[in-house]
């Protein structure tokens, strides 16, 4: 008997859409080489789908991955977890990955679980930092837990692949080299894996213009601010600077703005060039969602706040002085620029 290969290699779950790849695969390029270079092994990219794009495939090469493997048939098209998992789970017998990280969306979180369950490996979910441990080479999958007041690193030590979903827009893409090189392989779907029960009918799309993931100054309000009328001194910020308006989750859950707009572990994640925080005190599940922000400024009148340990530049004072200079500070500014 033939004894089965050593688990080896990162691999990272690309996503496409109408045959382009997705940003959240080129946010996986960064971390899976990272981990790659750890373990001193190759990093993979895996993506589902149909006539897929070879100009961005060149591009995931050049974004890190050492090898690009395709799955394709029409079935592929859109996301169908039976289908995608049944694909998987045969790629992921044949090759034998050591870490498989994807994206916390709504593909990454269908069809991580569901291969897990299936292939007996362990998965940590919506992780904010992904390391190798020295000692061990382990995966450390690192999450908020017990409602994002702690936070809980988890090793998988017996179980492989080692798998973890991770944020979007939880950390920049990865630099683009150009004339980087690498192995694309595309592969014909097996017609044993296409079956699904479940058929897709259309989409809908999110039309809202809140748009905090895709702002570059995102402006939040915390539960300082004390009362809904007061949210409008953030917003005329945020309007002052061109940028969207963002909340905390006890903003959201006092009813003072609606669900899109928050920001943190159980809202959105965020990097936008500037983010500044008014009156958020600075708890661990707000601080997962936009800590990666490029520039960080905190206006709170507690100087002992956590939020002051991230921020870049912090205003101890307080909001409603401070607030209203600010704006019409900013506005000036901007009116007297060139």
């Amino acid at each position: 008997m033939i004894a089965k290969r050593e688990h080896q290699g990162v691999w990272v779950l690309g996503e496409q859409t109408c045959g382009r790849v997705d940003r959240i695969t080129h946010e996986l390029l960064r971390r899976g080489r990272e981990l790659a270079d750890k373990r001193k092994t190759e990093l993979v990219a895996l993506i589902f789908g149909h006539e897929i794009d070879a100009d961005d495939l060149a591009e995931v090469i050049e974004r890190g991955a050492d090898r690009v493997l395709t799955v394709e048939a029409p079935e592929l098209a859109e996301f169908l977890v039976e289908p995608y998992a049944a694909c998987m789970l045969r790629i992921l017998e044949e090759h034998r990955p050591e870490i498989v990280i994807a994206g916390a969306t709504s593909t990454g979180r269908t069809l991580m679980p569901y291969v897990a369950v299936k292939a007996d490996a362990g998965l940590t979910a919506d992780c904010t930092v992904l390391d190798i441990e020295k000692d061990s080479g382990l995966l450390l999958q690192t999450r908020p837990a017990i409602g994002g007041n702690i936070l809980a690193t988890i090793k998988t030590a017996t179980h492989r692949p080692q798998m973890a979903t991770v944020r979007p827009r939880s950390t920049r893409p990865a630099e683009r080299k150009p004339g980087r090189t690498g192995e694309i392989v595309r592969l014909k779907a097996p017609k044993d894996c296409l079956a699904s029960r479940v058929k897709r009918l259309g989409f809908l799309a999110d039309e809202s213009e809140h748009g905090i993931q895709e702002a570059e100054i995102v402006v939040t309000a915390g539960r300082g601010v004390k009362k809904a009328e007061n949210v409008a001194l953030v917003a005329e910020l945020a309007q002052a600077l061109g940028g969207a308006l963002g909340a905390s989750r006890d903003v959201i859950d006092r009813g003072w703005l609606p669900y899109p707009h928050q920001v943190g572990l159980s809202g959105k994640t965020v990097t936008p060039k500037l983010y500044v925080a008014v009156g958020v005190s600075g708890a661990i599940q707000h601080l997962a969602g936009m800590q990666t922000s490029d520039t960080i400024v905190a206006i709170n009148s507690d100087p002992d706040a956590p939020i002051f340990n991230v921020a870049d530049f912090g205003i101890v004072g307080d909001l409603f002085e401070v607030l209203p200079v600010l704006t019409e500070r900013i506005r000036k500014l901007l009116d007297n620029s060139p």
